[in-house]
């Protein structure tokens, strides 16, 4: 029997385009423990970049947990949550490619997508800042723990 988890993933930057990173958080589903979180600096970038990213990560950690999983991810854009359910189009050619890259990671028939109020995506939205922060102090902003 597959296993069900939740991606809550964000991203952001301080400045759009400006230093942005991501954030994705794996949750069991079924008991909503953590199983995995993971963050990284991008760079400059946008914030839609940035969002993308905490998404394609996510997606990538299930992956190597139990790729016949079913996964529900959850994201504070809207745009992404749309685009990536099919509702709005992608017009940009970035935005094109890291949508792409999003259903590269883990099969699109076994993921739904749900957009929640920023205040339901904090521990994701701490990752981000977790690593810019990071940055501003000289390390590299990486951050991936399993559980």
């Amino acid at each position: 029997m597959a296993g069900r988890f939740v991606v809550e993933a964000d991203g952001g930057s301080r400045g759009n385009p400006g230093p942005a990173a991501y954030g994705t958080v794996v949750r069991d589903a079924a008991d909503g423990r953590i199983v995995a979180e993971a963050a990284g600096y991008l760079g400059e970038t946008t914030n839609n970049v940035a969002e993308y990213t905490g998404l394609v990560t996510g997606l990538q950690i299930v992956a190597r947990l139990d790729p016949e999983a079913l996964v529900e991810a959850r994201l504070d854009s809207k745009l992404v949550v749309e685009q990536m359910s099919g509702r709005w189009k992608i017009k940009h050619p970035d935005m094109r490619q890291l949508a792409l890259q999003a259903r590269d990671a883990f099969p699109p028939t076994q993921v739904t997508y749900t957009w929640v109020p920023r205040e339901q995506n904090k521990l994701a939205d701490a990752l981000v800042n977790e690593s810019l922060d990071a940055i501003a102090v000289g390390a590299d902003g990486a951050i991936e723990r399993l559980y």
